[in-house]
């Protein structure tokens, strides 16, 4: 079903709104890194606390109706163990082994991996706009993430940052599911809670070196203590920005959310370029103004695959 009217203008409300809190995840933690944290300890600290954040207002949101956590409990763990925890951690592994744009890129090609999923699993194929769209928002990422000039690729790393396409393709698909019922707080605070518990247990058993430091944190606008970053991980980049794309996804479909979430690139050059004063060059603001071109095709191909379902025609 496709949304309209305040459904449509709520959606997109909640899929900028989680897109520009994940943005500022990168920039946070590449603060505590330069200190001496880990990649492995900031996520897991990150997604531990989201997923206290979280504890008490899903179980409110429940209002008695265990059943609804117990019978969407397969989900909830697949949730939290591919689209958190292991997205998290192919990508950790994928940066080992790859330029981190050419990475980024990979990921990044789950709205497309999400559009040929609902084709075969579900048969709704998708019209030339969305096609186009999709060209069109990944010539804008290459811009972006300014990977034209040329990479040396690892296999391995094409297979770890393929990995954690499907960790962001599993979060777009199953952040869209209305049928099980869960409040979208819910999911998220479960999904949290699996993914912290596989985090950590990828630390202890040495998957993910775990490495924290008291230093103070510099950023390009002064230095903070090493808590208010690792605080701003959990509350804005996990617990609201997981709550929020979730609620997107509810709202827009898996399709058309996961092609807005590419914002989220906008929006961590934009906190690059605050916190790290790292300013994003002409080329690459030329690629967001693709990725935005390409929103705007896939939500009009949208358009037109309900009106040919409407009449009845089949949809390419």
């Amino acid at each position: 079903m496709t949304a309209t009217g305040p459904r449509l203008a709520s959606g997109l409300g909640f899929a900028l709104l989680s897109a520009a809190s994940f943005g500022l995840s990168g920039s946070l933690a590449r603060g505590l890194l330069d200190q001496g944290w880990s990649a492995g300890a900031a996520v897991t600290v990150r997604v531990a606390i989201a997923a206290l954040v979280l504890l008490v207002p899903a179980a409110m949101a429940l209002r008695g109706r265990w059943h609804l956590l117990r019978n969407a409990s397969g989900m909830v763990a697949i949730y939290g163990v591919v689209a958190v925890a292991g997205c998290q951690l192919c990508y950790f592994y994928a940066v080992e082994h790859l330029q981190v744009g050419v990475a980024l890129l990979i990921e990044y090609t789950a709205p497309v991996a999400v559009v040929v999923w609902l084709w075969l699993r579900h048969g709704h194929r998708p019209g030339r706009l969305t096609l186009a769209g999709a060209l069109v928002a990944a010539a804008g990422l290459v811009l972006v993430l300014d990977v034209v000039s040329g990479a040396r690729l690892s296999a391995v790393g094409v297979l770890w940052a393929l990995g954690a396409m499907v960790g962001a393709a599993t979060y777009f698909v199953l952040s869209a599911d209305e049928d099980n019922g869960l409040p979208p707080i819910v999911l998220a605070g479960g999904g949290l809670s699996v993914g912290a518990l596989a985090l950590g247990l990828a630390g202890a058993i040495g998957i993910v070196p775990m490495q924290a430091a008291t230093r103070d944190v510099e950023y390009a606008v002064g230095s903070v203590p090493f808590w208010v970053p690792l605080l701003a991980l959990g509350l804005v980049t996990a617990a609201l920005a997981y709550t929020t794309g979730i609620a997107a996804g509810r709202r827009l479909g898996s399709r058309l959310a996961s092609f807005v979430a590419l914002s989220e690139v906008l929006a961590a050059l934009a906190a690059a370029w605050l916190l790290l004063d790292e300013l994003p060059r002409a080329l690459q603001l030329v690629g967001g103004v693709l990725i935005l071109a390409g929103v705007v095709l896939v939500k009009m191909g949208e358009k037109d695959i309900r009106t040919l379902e409407e009449d009845g025609l089949p949809v390419i």
